[in-house]
């Protein structure tokens, strides 16, 4: 389960929670006016203030509701990484399965079997088209396993793969994706040791899906997690957001948009192995940025730890073939899934020190410090606009680019 699925909220809680404050910081000041007999009394105090604490202490309230599935279906909403996903984690899955390393809601699993430190993850793939420039399936499910490893902080060792296959389905395309699988595994350094093959009939499926899970050796004795972020870090993106979302949209052909843009779909583990190597105990957080794109993995961070993410709009990288396109498609690139982008949380004395090592990498030539994080107000993600105010960045509840791994 990739996805940290915290505290559930509803869509458009934030907009509805300032109405509702601002209603009540109204309510405030005419009954504060009527008690004291005119503008002048001592009634509970009004302005911008009121307001605000108004707004974070509702935010708060509607955070700590126990998640519930409302809807009676599956939508495609609840496999798209967002608030939807979030809530079904934690109302169906995290209830039935509970257990203190499930709880924990990472990347992956660590476990300690016979006295080492083991990661373990899991991860299914839906994508659609099957092929598309920079990548395929096949090399998907084994780069986006191997980096669920690396943010781990695992050496990733062996994976499985499990295939559900269409009636009909071109045996030259299966070989192709396990080419492609083969390929990706030995640039990885890792091995596909077992695996699985089913058949369902012509119609009840989509060509061919894969399962993989993933394990690793955990040699650092640090532990990551989206919950140890402490203000004063800094947030780091390894390189542009969104090319790997954009591509796959582009792809599908169903738009008459034309763009020169490729999947970024790669494999990080030596790039974070390198990170890691440079800012040791001060890496607090790796998360590579897949469904719901940065945005959500800072809501992740922030929901976690209990800080707040203040980014700058004009620090996020994206470029600009893959900005015109989602402003053609109406979406904020901060929401596009990346394949080959990791977001690190790092303390702040050792930022120039992995900043540099990224930059040493070819995957991490592009990083940049997009952002750091601040004690108040919990649990938000603000982002500074280019016209120098601040927005809340809040979680989708779904996602506008469905099956994009």
């Amino acid at each position: 389960m990739s996805t940290e699925a915290g505290p559930s909220v509803e869509a458009g809680w934030a907009e509805r929670a300032v109405a509702d404050a601002a209603g009540d910081d109204a309510g405030a000041q005419e009954g504060g006016a009527a008690a004291s007999g005119g503008p002048g009394g001592s009634g509970r105090g009004t302005g911008a203030p009121r307001t605000e604490e108004a707004v974070l202490e509702r935010i708060e309230r509607i955070r700590r509701r126990r998640p519930r599935v409302r809807e009676d279906r599956i939508t495609l909403a609840h496999g798209a990484g967002g608030k939807a996903t979030s809530t079904l984690i934690d109302a169906v899955f995290l209830e039935a399965f509970r257990n203190p390393a499930l709880e924990r809601l990472e990347d992956g699993a660590s476990l300690e079997v016979g006295g080492t430190r083991l990661a373990f993850t899991t991860d299914s793939y839906v994508v659609s088209p099957l092929f598309f420039p920079g990548g395929d399936i096949g090399d998907l499910a084994v780069n986006g396993t191997v980096n669920d490893l690396a943010m781990c902080g695992a050496r990733p060792l062996h994976l499985s793969a499990g295939f559900i296959l269409e009636e009909g389905f071109g045996v030259a395309d299966l070989q192709r994706i396990a080419a492609s699988m083969a390929a990706a595994a030995a640039a990885a350094g890792v091995q596909i040791v077992t695996g699985d093959t089913k058949v369902v009939q012509r119609g009840k499926a989509d060509g061919c899906f894969i399962t993989t899970a993933g394990i690793g050796v955990l040699k650092r004795p640090s532990v990551l997690s989206a919950s140890s972020a402490l203000p004063g870090d800094v947030v780091i993106v390894s390189g542009p957001i969104g090319d790997h979302g954009v591509t796959i949209m582009l792809a599908r052909g169903e738009l008459d948009i034309e763009a020169d843009v490729v999947s970024d779909t790669a494999p990080m583990h030596t790039l974070a192995a390198d990170l890691l190597d440079a800012g040791g105990d001060g890496v607090r957080v790796l998360r590579d940025a897949t469904r719901g794109g940065v945005a959500t993995i800072l809501n992740e961070i922030a929901t976690a730890s209990g800080v707040a993410v203040v980014a700058d709009e004009a620090a996020v990288p994206v470029r600009p073939e893959v900005n015109g396109a989602a402003e053609l498609l109406g979406i904020d690139p901060l929401y596009v899934a990346c394949e080959g982008r990791l977001v690190a949380v790092v303390a702040a004395q050792h930022a120039d020190a992995v900043l540099a090592a990224m930059r040493a990498h070819p995957l991490g030539a592009e990083a940049v410090v997009v952002g750091h994080i601040a004690d108040d107000p919990p649990g938000l993600v603000l982002l500074r606009t280019a016209f120098g105010g601040h927005r809340i960045v809040d979680v989708l509840v779904g996602d506008p680019l469905p099956r994009i791994c």
